[in-house]
């Protein structure tokens, strides 16, 4: 039970960090309907800026997280002017083809900027644990943990009561009529750019201080599709649900099931695309997502 006990949790803490990435796809896809495919590179220039910022640099954790969340946001504010705006108006097939150039871009930046080497700075990571009798969270699961549901919490705020907010739901139901009520799609684009930036830089940090950093980190962006279709991908809260699932049963299978396997593991990488071809299958719109029927 306490095996059991143990993988829950850090599961858990896995789950919020992949919520947190979901939640910027979504976001993407309610206002664009596109998917962003360069959302696992985002993550992963996340990871190498918390490097540089924790190891070379060696500034205090709280202000690494601010640096590099307000590289994030200029990051998002130049993707958007120079590559999303100037395909407003056109098949979201476009802007899809348009993330899949970005993301090659975002690889050749990790390689060219830090050598695409493995790097981890966990060691420099406050040294917090919390105990539940025989179960501990490890320091880096842990502040992975706190960080992620304070940064959902105000992101459900933002959403929910505040005009920007207001602003971002009413251009993913209807862009045309809110263009005629004067909020310009432009700003909210801008927008939800900085926050799914900002909020994959985090990420990036996070997870680079449980597991390191890479150029395969990018590969969680795959696994963030899988949390997308499994909540539903036009539902915030259904991302928030789904990344909290898909962890804990990542974490479970990697601790049951890939002892079971002739090859020693491999399960739990591929456990959240089985959830989510099932979930295609039996229930394509997800958990929380909208069942649109089209009549022709």
């Amino acid at each position: 039970m306490t095996f059991f006990a143990q993988l829950f949790i850090t599961g858990l803490a896995l789950g919020m960090m992949y919520a947190l990435i979901a939640i910027g796809f979504v976001i993407i896809f309610k206002c664009s309907r596109a998917f962003n495919i360069a959302s696992g590179q985002i993550v992963m220039i996340g990871g190498y800026l918390g490097y540089t910022f924790l190891i070379p640099l060696g500034l205090p954790v709280w202000l690494a997280i601010v640096v590099s969340a307000a590289i994030g946001a200029v990051m998002g504010l130049v993707i958007e002017r120079l590559a999303v705006r100037p395909l407003l108006g056109k098949p979201a097939l476009a802007l899809v083809m348009m993330t899949i150039a970005l993301a090659g871009a975002l690889d050749g930046v990790a390689i060219l900027g830090w050598g695409g080497i493995y790097e981890t700075y966990h060691e420099v990571l406050p040294e917090i644990t919390l105990t539940f009798g025989a179960v501990s969270i490890p320091p880096s699961s842990l502040l992975g943990l706190l960080v992620s549901v304070v940064i959902v919490a105000a992101l459900l705020f933002l959403f929910r009561f505040t005009k920007i907010g207001l602003a971002m739901r009413a251009t993913a139901e209807d862009e045309p009529v809110t263009r005629g009520l004067g909020i310009k799609a432009t700003f909210v684009y801008a927008i939800v750019w900085v926050i799914a930036c900002v909020v994959g830089v985090l990420a990036g940090i996070l997870l680079g201080g449980v597991s390191g950093v890479s150029p395969p980190l990018a590969e969680i962006g795959l696994k963030a599709l899988a949390v997308v279709i499994l909540g539903g991908l036009d539902s915030i809260g259904g991302a928030i649900l789904a990344g909290v699932i898909l962890g804990i049963l990542e974490n479970l299978a990697a601790g049951y099931l890939d002892p079971m396997m002739p090859s020693g593991g491999g399960l739990a990488n591929v456990f959240p695309f089985i959830v989510m071809l099932v979930v295609l299958v039996f229930r394509p719109h997800g958990l929380f997502g909208l069942k649109r029927i089209e009549r022709v």
